[in-house]
């Protein structure tokens, strides 16, 4: 009996204690998102939320101020499907870059005629074998797709993305493309992108569990942990990057700017963009790098 009470009342003491301490925290009134995130970081660093926490709360609140252009996927690196190739052309693209939803165009990439679902092919599938007239056939390809094509979402580069959530969440869409000032088509976004922004890197069955360190998101865009060894960045890029004074990429990137970058940031090195996708005011976590490479740019803009 009496030590149920004293569990109790530890229990009781440990609740207080937290309140405190939460009091402590968040005892001044925050003017800017920059003063919620310091506060969050204190919250961490006494313990009261974990890292992971600390950064999801971190990127809702820098989420707000956030546009779509911040995130898109350049229209270089759009994978597409083209409306006058054959169905079993377009299969294959399907199949070597395995994404669930493709813009499809016309003559080039400016002329965007709708959004194909994978899935939408699935139930024609069955009825066809390899060497069906309908897989082959480009006239014939081009009917089926055009009939199965979904209508385009066009959001301005300037959108915030939280509003852009909230698009997606009520219109059920999963994929937007990006048109500048102008209307020109400039890339093009998904609710995954919109989503990762909050809660990190989202993996999925595509994704490489072998080595998480770098991930490659697009042809020419990788997500690379701030703490990947040189040596391991240099393999897989083929880079000739330095591990004489820095351990990790991490290290070269933050010599490159000169300081702790913060998110969003940008800078270039060698055939490397560097993106700052998560930093907090102790380090650098993780980047974007699009590697320029002019036969891949062509092929994707040909695309």
């Amino acid at each position: 009996m009496n030590s149920n009470i004293d569990n109790k009342s530890s229990t009781e003491n440990e609740r207080q204690n937290l309140w405190q301490r939460l009091k402590k925290i968040f005892n001044a009134d925050p003017k800017t998102t920059e003063d919620m995130v310091a506060m969050v970081e204190a919250a961490s660093e006494n313990e009261i939320i974990d890292e992971d926490a600390q950064r999801m709360i971190a990127g809702a609140l820098e989420f707000s101020v956030m546009h779509t252009r911040d995130i898109m996927i350049p229209r270089t690196q759009m994978n597409v499907l083209k409306a006058d190739d054959s169905l079993q052309e377009n299969l294959k693209k399907i199949v070597g870059t395995s994404h669930s939803r493709y813009p499809v165009v016309g003559e080039n990439i400016d002329e965007v005629l709708g959004i194909l679902l994978v899935k939408d092919l699935l139930p024609l599938l069955y009825s066809y074998d390899s060497k069906s007239q309908l897989l082959t056939s480009s006239d014939q390809s081009q009917k089926l797709i055009i009939d199965l094509l979904r209508p385009v979402v066009l959001v301005p580069e300037s959108k915030r993305l939280n509003i852009l959530l909230k698009q997606f969440r009520e219109d059920r869409n999963h994929m937007a493309l990006v048109i500048d000032e102008y209307g020109t088509l400039s890339g093009l976004v998904t609710i995954e992108d919109v989503l990762e922004e909050i809660v990190g890197e989202i993996e999925d069955e595509h994704d490489s569990t072998v080595d998480t360190q770098i991930r490659q998101i697009s042809q020419s865009n990788f997500m690379v942990q701030a703490l990947t060894p040189i040596d391991i960045f240099n393999e897989f890029f083929n880079s000739k990057f330095s591990d004489e004074e820095f351990d990790t990429i991490g290290g070269i990137i933050t010599n490159l700017f000169g300081r702790l970058p913060q998110r969003n940031e940008n800078i270039r090195a060698d055939k490397f963009t560097f993106y700052v996708t998560h930093a907090d005011n102790r380090r650098l976590h993780s980047v974007r790098v699009t590697v320029e490479n002019s036969k891949d740019n062509e092929k994707e803009t040909s695309s």
